[in-house]
């Protein structure tokens, strides 16, 4: 874990400027170097999850988000955390929390197991642990304020709570999920005496889903014809593109492509997805192969990692990339090609491989074809 500031500051501020920050970056900066001062002025030579938030205490009045916290105390707020959940993650945390999720007393320990549990033996990613987290604290602190324990549960009980919760259909949908899963794992493990899961009803959510994204061909071909493929950055974005693009990949199985899933004699990528744990394999097109060939000769930057795709920028070169880094990059593309109202729907990598499923269905491609290339178990 980077414990000097600077260092963690030159790592951060790369990060931003691959994402194409602007004067918010130039304002965290700022912040940054107050931040510097103010350790050189306390003798703390370490930057640490506490000190961040002593800082923050001191000169924000709080380390967590409040309404009548103003603008600039906002800023240097989401700067210090940034520092904080960058160095603990190795990314930036969504956005400021108005609350910290404490799981207090007896009827906090089943939640901190389970997390503890999906954490450290499921390896669920910081993002899905942070989801299930912001549900389940939801459904403690509903517990909690009215002295229940799981063994109190019902129907009666879990329909209160989501209606005292106020979700739209998705997040209702989504907690449900979050909570059946966290009753199984307690029942199976002893800490409820049955299997409260059955009582969190199921509901209406796919029946009522949105379509999602879609871009055209011409516009997807458009996009990936704007990559300036002369310089070192842009035979990397091209390789990223063309893999969202041609092989629907996630962001996460983007940015974790290893030589060793390449296997050059066969012509095809194996491996096995960040998602779903499924093995999967493509056929090495020769746009991709040659992309990735270009990409290795002439533009990559000498790391020791094994990962294909690494970072160009001084502060992290030939450190892996982020997932969100990705979706910045697709963005990025999208507005250089000016592509019809890309900021007004979804536009990072996922709204191409949703464009990649649409555009083989308009090609009469099967659903079970459609299915295997998207890495999907089932055709629903």
């Amino acid at each position: 874990m980077v414990t000097d500031l600077k260092q963690l500051v030159d790592l951060c501020n790369s990060e931003l400027v691959d994402r194409e920050y602007g004067v918010r970056r130039q304002e965290f900066l700022q912040e940054w170097e107050k931040l510097s001062h103010w350790m050189e002025g306390h003798g703390i030579e370490e930057f640490t999850e506490e000190g961040g938030y002593k800082y923050c205490d001191e000169n924000f009045g709080n380390h967590l988000l409040s309404e009548d916290m103003g603008e600039q105390h906002r800023i240097g707020l989401r700067a210090v955390r940034m520092l904080i959940s960058y160095q603990k993650t190795g990314d930036f945390e969504f956005r400021s929390p108005k609350v910290e999720r404490r799981f207090c007393g007896e009827c906090g320990k089943p939640f901190v197991s389970y997390l503890s549990y999906a954490r450290n033996i499921l390896g669920l990613a910081v993002a899905t642990l942070n989801n299930k987290e912001l549900y389940l604290y939801a459904f403690y602190a509903y517990l909690n304020g009215r002295s229940l324990t799981l063994d109190d549960l019902g129907i009666a009980v879990m329909e209160d709570f989501f209606t005292a919760m106020g979700y739209s259909l998705a997040s209702r949908h989504n907690c449900g999920s979050a909570l059946r899963l966290f009753l199984r794992y307690a029942f199976d493990t002893g800490l409820a005496k049955k299997d409260w899961s059955v009582y969190v009803l199921s509901d209406n959510y796919k029946h009522n889903c949105k379509l999602p994204t879609t871009y055209e061909e011409s516009e997807i071909s458009r996009m990936i014809a704007a990559v300036d493929r002369a310089s070192p950055t842009g035979k990397r974005d091209y390789v990223i593109l063309l893999l969202a693009a041609e092989y629907g990949w996630r962001s996460k199985d983007i940015v974790s492509l290893r030589f060793d899933q390449i296997d050059w004699d066969k012509n095809v990528i194996s491996f096995t997805q960040s998602k779903t744990d499924a093995s999967v394999e493509y056929p090495l097109i020769a746009s991709v192969g040659k992309a990735i060939i270009d990409y290795v000769k002439n533009g990559r930057p000498d790391a020791g990692s094994d990962t294909v795709i690494v970072a160009a920028e001084s502060g992290k070169k030939g450190k892996p990339l982020s997932s969100p880094t990705v979706h910045s990059i697709v963005t990025r593309y999208m507005r250089k090609a000016n592509i019809t109202d890309w900021d007004k729907k979804k536009h990072g990598a996922h709204s191409l491989r949703h464009s990649l499923a649409s555009n083989m269905l308009k090609r009469n491609v099967s659903m079970p074809v459609i299915s295997t290339i998207i890495g999907h178990q089932r055709t629903e």
